[in-house]
């Protein structure tokens, strides 16, 4: 199983980004997706996640900003990420099944 994330950068407070996790190797459509993140010198927490049937599920320091969806025709999940802060800044981590681990993608939020 292979997980490719993409679509992190540099951002301004208040500004937008959307992840992409590309999955391979698997069922994806009828497994369960996350998005994580860690911050320096911080713990790896849960951001969202979305089952296979499409119901999701956020942190409460995201909710309201963030999205999780998925395409099962692309075999993706992706993090539609606005009115980012400085505390969003973070290494952003894909996860399949929850199970498997995809590299991760850093975001920025700086002005």
């Amino acid at each position: 199983v292979q997980l490719q994330a993409s679509g992190g950068g540099l951002v301004p407070p208040g500004g937008s980004l959307k992840l992409s996790c590309v999955v391979s190797g698997m069922i994806f459509s009828a497994n369960a997706m996350a998005w994580y993140r860690q911050a320096p010198g911080k713990q790896r927490e849960s951001v969202a996640s979305i089952n296979s049937g499409g119901l999701t599920n956020y942190a409460d320091s995201v909710k309201g900003r963030f999205t999780i969806s998925r395409d099962n025709a692309k075999n993706t999940v992706y993090l539609q990420m606005n009115n980012l802060k400085p505390e969003d800044t973070a290494v952003y981590y894909c996860r399949s099944a929850y199970i498997y681990w995809g590299q991760g993608t850093q975001v920025t939020v700086s002005s």
